[in-house]
């Protein structure tokens, strides 16, 4: 009986629903999450239509279809994720597991998106990135402080910036 309830627990509580997933889980997991319509893409986009902005959702005629386009301020807004993107913060992390195919992938990730701001830029759009870490987590923003900063951008005449989290010692952009 001892047996039989062990066995049980074991099934029902196996390290793949814990921190340790097999390469076949994981791949299930990172292949549900998708590039459009993301939860930190839904937090800007409210917080931007309730306050009077206007946009296009990726705009497929920019370089790298923008998360969202300002048009009338001839603005790109990209929601990158700290991981995908590698913003260097608490929440962007190498997995131990497949280690080298992670820096690889990361590292393309930052060169199409050095190549994208750079092409947005010479085309004379501006170019905001907010990083999920403002989003999310310990180190968000409050609704108010985020859409400050975006409406201080909107009004500088800088050609781009990023956004980030509070935690300004756990966010640093870093290089692989």
């Amino acid at each position: 009986k001892s047996c039989l309830k062990c066995i049980r627990f074991m099934a029902n509580n196996s390290f793949s629903q814990g921190g340790y997933k097999t390469t076949k889980e994981r791949s299930k997991a990172m292949a549900a999450i998708h590039s459009h319509n993301t939860k930190p893409e839904f937090i800007v986009r409210k917080l931007l239509f309730h306050n009077g902005y206007r946009y296009r959702l990726h705009y497929k005629k920019l370089p790298g279809s923008p998360d969202i386009v300002l048009t009338k301020q001839k603005t790109a807004i990209f929601i990158n994720g700290c991981f995908w993107h590698y913003h260097g913060c608490h929440i962007s992390h190498i997995p131990k597991s497949n280690s080298k195919f992670w820096i690889d992938k990361i590292k393309r990730n930052l060169g199409r998106d050095k190549k994208n701001v750079a092409e947005l830029l010479e085309r004379g759009w501006r170019v905001l990135i907010i990083w999920e870490c403002a989003l999310f987590t310990n180190s968000q923003l409050s609704n108010n402080e985020l859409l400050f900063r975006i409406k201080e951008f909107l009004a500088s005449n800088a050609l781009s910036n990023f956004i980030i989290g509070n935690l300004k010692d756990d966010c640093n952009q870093t290089n692989l």
